[in-house]
């Protein structure tokens, strides 16, 4: 079972004993131009993980911000943990590494941290060269994703080698059921160390989640705060969908806890050893997003949560291309 620090600050990844901070800070749609600064506040306000992938289009301005807060003394290298992940484009063995040292080139580093598969696709190359980062189209309009045929078994295999070269300490998946990760522990010569998925009330994925942490495999949830990060994307059910932070029972256990609706759901999560990574560029939810750890939730509280369950998922290739990995 994955182990949790006394503290509960952060969890200790197999096989390679790392501590992975159990509250981090998510890039995903911070604009290019905020980028370097927003790393530098989120590093103030105590954040010590950064989760990053090639696909954001921002890892060079991340780099940027890390060099400025080690600059200036507000971290050291070796007290950040940095996470980036394998575009579907980089499937193929031979542009893995590719893909993994443009990543490391643009944070500015010399090793990460932890480096993921970030879905079980595997699409056409792109020549950086031609459209980086790549997205998920060919041509880069669509409508359709030209998918290629490399066996996830090629592509961990390309995994575990960035690891021997010391590129990465830590590898691992995101977006992936358990049938996948069955069929990757039974050839995985290093096991993955974590597992990145949707998590929140309306999407809990109970079974997955035990299923993952019986094997060693934690869990980082990403979209914590449901449909918010969506509506802007046009998805239907998100924008129908009641709001996760406005919702009466969410509302109700923040006022009694004396913590934003914000701080329930992480610490919803993180009291159940599930890594955050929540993101804000407003000072005082920076601040109050970090502080998840300092108070609990009863079983009651956290069972009324968890009974929100819906299976309502977001970020699902099947509603925009016709590659339905969750069916």
């Amino acid at each position: 079972m994955t182990v949790v620090s006394q503290d509960k600050t952060s969890i200790t990844l197999k096989p390679t004993g790392q501590r992975m901070p159990i509250v981090g800070y998510g890039m995903w749609k911070v604009p290019r131009d905020k980028c370097r600064d927003q790393v530098v506040e989120s590093f103030k306000a105590g954040y010590r993980l950064l989760d990053n992938a090639a696909d954001y289009g921002n890892e060079k301005e991340v780099g940027e911000g890390i060099k400025k807060a080690i600059d200036e003394g507000i971290v050291k290298r070796e007290d950040i943990f940095i996470t980036s992940k394998l575009w579907n484009t980089n499937h193929a063995p031979e542009h893995v590494r590719e893909a993994c040292v443009r990543s490391l080139t643009d944070l500015g580093l010399k090793q990460l941290d932890l480096y993921l598969i970030h879905f079980p696709i595997s699409i056409a190359y792109v020549d950086p060269a031609v459209r980086y980062p790549p997205e998920w189209y060919h041509d880069g309009k669509g409508p359709h994703c030209t998918l290629e045929h490399v066996p996830l078994q090629k592509t961990w295999e390309a995994m575990e080698k960035l690891v021997d070269e010391g590129l990465v300490k830590n590898i691992g998946i995101s977006n992936m059921n358990a049938v996948i990760i069955q069929d990757l522990l039974k050839y995985a010569r290093i096991k993955p160390a974590v597992l990145q998925i949707e998590h929140h009330p309306y999407l809990v994925q109970a079974p997955l989640i035990k299923y993952a942490q019986k094997n060693d495999i934690a869990i980082t949830a990403y979209s914590s705060f449901g449909a918010q990060s969506y509506v802007e994307l046009g998805i239907d059910h998100a924008i129908k969908c009641p709001p996760l932070l406005e919702h009466d029972l969410v509302k109700s256990i923040a006022k009694k806890a004396g913590k934003t609706p914000a701080q329930v759901l992480l610490r919803w999560a993180a009291q159940r050893n599930i890594a955050v990574i929540p993101k804000s560029s407003n000072p005082d939810r920076l601040k109050s997003n970090f502080d998840v750890l300092s108070f609990d939730l009863s079983e009651e509280q956290m069972q009324q949560l968890t009974n929100l369950d819906q299976g309502l998922r977001f970020n699902d290739p099947g509603l925009y291309f016709d590659i339905p990995i969750f069916a």
